[in-house]
């Protein structure tokens, strides 16, 4: 029936650098694009309303929350003071089963208390996974957990980020056999600290496809599809990586524009360089999924705007048609879906 809506998602309207304005513009473009899906955005109705400019799609409702997170809110006490913090409501949602899935560009640390504390963890997982995707130069990128939600890990939290990670590459991005890789010091087997000695281990009786040790170094060629790794570890990873492109950019602007012939030569690399800086933009790839929870929770980048929250709609989308969190449940408690 045309008209009829059969994913709901709910959107933290008002967290993030830019919200509720380009969070709300981006959610009624996302409307727009996907009829069939019905977006709740969670916020405060008076600030809302304008945006919408007398045009709201039928798909697209506003569910009121008078209170919100902010960045400098301890995650914890905010979650369980602020009730009703729009992040808050919105994962009350999912939890109620009135949304598949929520998104928000909020708090961080925020973000992974509501999913622990109001959506809640899934039977079987210890640790929920943040699993944000890095950019490669192929286009296709790899899906890393966990890049920050967990500082410290066992063994059995790396065995059962392989699994996720696994199930969302084959879920979201059609993967049928997603190479898993464990971010190691080097690629012997016997490499590493006690942790990535026996996650070895582990990973090598694993229902996935294991090829072993990675080396970071590698990571950005595509050396596998699934990169596992302690919060630890893959934060910093992370955050070198992004500092060491911020750097380059930074250098062949500077480079180029010292002279009349190396702006010349700047006019010729532009579309080139325009290229490579969209592989290493976040915007294109929309969220990080939190897995391991009973509901589909997106963390959007702090400073989303219109393009990265349109994609984050259309990355939820497709994790809730392909019942990602169900696939996840299911390996994790040896059930069938």
């Amino acid at each position: 029936m045309k008209g009829e809506t059969n994913v709901r998602i709910a959107i933290d309207a008002m967290g993030g650098d830019h919200a509720p304005a380009l969070i709300v513009q981006g959610a009624l473009e996302a409307a727009v694009e996907w009829p069939d899906t019905e977006l709740l955005l969670v916020g405060d109705t008076a600030a809302i309303e304008p945006l919408m400019k007398g045009q709201r799609p039928s798909n697209v409702k506003i569910c009121h929350a008078d209170e919100v997170i902010g960045p400098e809110d301890e995650p914890v006490k905010a979650v369980r003071r602020k009730k009703g913090a729009s992040m808050v409501v919105a994962g009350q949602l999912v939890r109620e089963k009135q949304a598949d899935a929520m998104l928000s560009a909020g708090n961080t640390g925020a973000l992974m208390a509501t999913g622990l504390l109001v959506v809640g963890r899934m039977e079987g997982i210890e640790r929920p996974a943040l699993a944000p995707m890095m950019p490669t130069v192929d286009d296709i990128g790899v899906l890393a957990l966990d890049l920050g939600a967990n500082m410290d890990a066992k063994p059995e939290h790396l065995l059962q980020y392989a699994i996720m990670g696994s199930i969302y590459r084959s879920k979201v991005h059609g993967m049928e056999k997603p190479r898993v890789g464990l971010l190691n010091v080097g690629t012997e087997a016997k490499k590493g600290n006690e942790i990535t000695k026996e996650a070895f281990e582990l990973l090598q009786q694993a229902p996935v496809h294991f090829i072993g040790n990675v080396e970071a170094r590698d990571v950005l060629t595509r050396n596998c599809d699934v990169l596992v790794c302690d919060g630890f570890a893959g934060n910093i990873m992370l955050k070198a990586m992004e500092g060491a492109a911020g750097l380059i950019f930074t250098s062949l602007k500077d480079a180029f524009g010292q002279s009349l012939m190396t702006k010349l030569a700047a006019a010729i690399m532009l579309p080139k360089l325009r290229t490579l800086k969209k592989k290493m933009d976040y915007k294109e790839h929309g969220g990080a999924p939190l897995l391991g929870l009973n509901g589909l929770v997106v963390k959007c980048h702090g400073s989303s705007d219109v393009v990265a929250v349109k994609n984050a709609v259309r990355q939820a989308r497709i994790a809730i048609q392909g019942k990602l969190t169900e696939s996840i449940a299911a390996e994790i408690n040896g059930k069938r879906v």
